[in-house]
This record gives C-alpha cells, structure tokens and sequence, in this order.
C-alpha cells in the first residue's frame, strides 16, 4: 500500500467520527437587542410592543 492510499483510507475512517462528535441538536439560547423579543412564530427579534 502506498502512503496516499494509507492517509486516504485514514481520513475516510476519522470523519465521520468527528462530525458526530459535534452534535447539531444542541441548542443555543437567543438573545435579542434591548427593546427586541424572540417571536418564535417568526424565528426572529421583533419590536416589542407597549401597551
């Protein structure tokens, strides 16, 4: 076996393994700008509204 063929087959084994590592079904708290809120409907920051 040739040496690009032993790095090749290696990082073909590793990947997938780090991409598991970083799980994508962790989730991140928002926070929005003073005088914004998270509308969830929306996924966004909107305006908040005084009443």
């Amino acid at each position: 076996m040739s040496i690009r063929t032993v790095l090749a087959s290696l990082a073909l084994c590793v990947l997938p393994a780090v991409s598991f590592a970083s799980c994508p079904y962790h989730e991140q708290a928002q926070s929005c700008a003073p005088g914004t809120s998270w509308d969830t409907a929306q996924s966004a920051c909107v305006p908040q509204t005084s009443s």
